[in-house]
């Protein structure tokens, strides 16, 4: 189970993406997750925003990450099912540029449900989208995280529905425990109902004033260090040992600090349960 970084954990300090893997590598992360964006930017183009663009060499990035020793652990590319006219076209370029980076898997979400589309117009928009986003995937092999993040994804009742809208090995999973625990679901419970289809992880920790958001939103850009909030990081390496995944705890938290606190607490935690690398 390696230990990688989003690279959100630099956006509040207004720093680049090569700034962020560098300071990635720096610290030991053994894996980084980029974040995509489409068309031109202007922060990030002036080095104040670590996504990095698909409209720029996909090549460039995965030298440049490789280089410093980092494996590229996916992409995140969240792009609303329930919007086809923007969300299709976004992931499938998302894969396509996947497939350069050396990516496994494509990270998104359903995004935020308009108010006059009913649930079951919902999960209609869904399968349709799902269905011609993963004909791609399967062309180029690369995994579709579904996050929780929102109303249906962070439920596990309908994010089972969601799983189970296409007939596809490449459908599967991306679980972020802070998401799920703000939601008001039982985090771990979550976890298990989906951890056989788990390829990628977002380790995302909740604390502070964070906590009280409970069961008042479906999720949060980053949280706290590792070890440093209420998820239980034992229980959700145990259950990934038991179902078998040797992928990325890929973490999520806002600041440099507590992205070297939680490469340290994950680390010796990794080492006490005898995980590996």
């Amino acid at each position: 189970m390696l230990i990688g970084i989003n690279g959100e954990f630099v956006r509040h300090s207004d720093k680049s993406f090569e700034y962020a893997v560098e300071a990635a590598a720096r610290m030991g992360y053994e894996a980084y997750e980029p974040v995509l964006i489409d068309g031109r930017d202007l922060f990030s183009e002036a080095g104040y925003y670590h996504g990095i663009s698909m409209d720029e060499d996909a090549l460039y990035y995965k030298d440049f990450i490789e280089s410093r020793g980092l494996r590229i652990s996916g992409v995140s590319a969240h792009a609303p099912l329930m919007r086809p006219d923007v969300g299709v076209p976004f992931l499938r370029r998302a894969i396509r540029f996947a497939y350069q980076l050396g990516a496994p898997v494509v990270n998104t979400d359903e995004g935020i449900r308009p108010k006059w589309m009913s649930e079951g117009e919902a999960f209609q928009i869904m399968k349709y989208s799902l269905t011609v986003v993963l004909q791609t995937a399967e062309r180029y092999g690369i995994y579709i995280g579904i996050e929780p993040h929102n109303e249906f994804t962070t439920n596990p009742e309908t994010m089972e529905r969601i799983l189970e809208l296409v007939d596809s090995p490449f459908l599967r999973v991306n679980f972020d425990t802070g998401n799920s625990y703000l939601s008001g679901h039982d985090p771990y419970e979550a976890l298990k109902a989906v951890a056989h289809k788990v390829v990628h992880v977002h380790a995302k920790d909740i604390g502070g004033t964070l906590l009280d958001e409970k069961g008042k939103v479906y999720g949060t850009p980053v949280g706290v260090a590792c070890g440093e909030g209420v998820i239980d990081w034992e229980k959700v390496m145990f259950i990934l040992k038991e179902a078998g995944y040797k992928g990325v705890l890929s973490v999520e938290c806002g600041t440099e600090e507590q992205a070297q606190k939680s490469l340290e607490y994950l680390k010796n935690l990794r080492q006490k349960l005898g995980l590996g690398v």
